[in-house]
């Protein structure tokens, strides 16, 4: 069985509990930090790393560590938005382009064409310019330049699929095409789907973590890795801790699930099964 497979893999296994742990931290934030992340005391500003502070202080005095730890929450929460925002946007696209093909494959694709002609980055930090610079407003932003990725390899899947005898067979026999779509054609391409989502985890995260540190993202005061970088930077030379603790905390982060998703395609690839 595949779920056998996974958990019979220890390196799986090993990255799957550093990602549950990483969602523990998210989920029990609260009862983990004992101070609160948005408390400033500015008589305590840019203190180092001491038993009183773990990772030392901002410049309004507020508890690194703890805005660390609460910054698990958006960036996970921001990350897997994305991630179902263009699974679902894209596949969906992507299955309807290929299947039905003349006009609507047409005007499907040259519009993931035109967004695929831009540098991904800049074209989501100009859409996230043009509609505010918020959490909300840079995942859709980066949806928009992300899908047409999986759009496009949702296609060629169902291409592929459709050269195959039985999906004649069943057309030739009456099949419905909700029937088509939903017992042969989704079957077929999902698990690549999700391998690539998986895979894509690390880089949407840079990505939001990204925008956030331009000014595109998460605002002041939310406890965002990207965001906190900015905020540090200037201070760099006097207090490096500003920016070494949350630069380490994506750096964590986006390994194990980079990790993580490597190791659920090499399991899923056939040819090594």
């Amino acid at each position: 069985m595949t779920i056998k497979r996974f958990f019979n893999n220890k390196q799986f296994l090993f990255f799957f509990i550093l990602a549950v742990f990483i969602f523990l931290v998210a989920i029990f934030a609260p009862f983990i930090v004992t101070k609160n992340p948005y408390d400033a005391i500015m008589t305590e500003s840019l203190l180092p790393p001491s038993s009183k502070y773990l990772f030392g202080t901002d410049r309004l005095g507020r508890d690194i560590f703890s805005r660390i730890i609460y910054g698990t929450r958006p960036s996970l929460l921001m990350t897997f938005s994305l991630i179902v925002i263009v699974f679902v946007t894209g596949t969906f696209l992507g299955v309807i382009s290929g299947y039905f093909g003349g006009k609507i494959d047409s005007i499907i694709m040259r519009l993931a064409d035109m967004m695929m002609s831009f540098p991904g980055l800049v074209l989501a930090i100009a859409v996230a310019g043009i509609l505010g610079p918020n959490m909300v407003n840079s995942v859709l932003a980066v949806a928009l330049v992300t899908w047409p990725k999986y759009a496009r390899l949702a296609r060629s899947l169902v291409l592929k699929t459709k050269k195959n005898n039985y999906i004649e067979v069943a057309i030739v026999g009456g099949a419905k095409t909700s029937k088509l779509l939903l017992k042969y054609f989704l079957p077929n391409i999902i698990t690549t789907m999700i391998v690539t989502a998986t895979t894509d985890i690390g880089a949407m995260m840079l990505e939001l973590a990204s925008l956030s540190f331009l000014g595109f993202g998460a605002q002041a005061p939310t406890p965002e890795w990207g965001l906190m970088l900015n905020e540090g930077r200037t201070y760099i030379s006097k207090a490096p801790w500003l920016i070494l603790y949350p630069g380490l905390a994506i750096v964590f982060v986006v390994i194990v699930f980079n990790m993580l998703g490597d190791t659920v395609r090499d399991i899923l690839d056939t040819k090594n099964n």
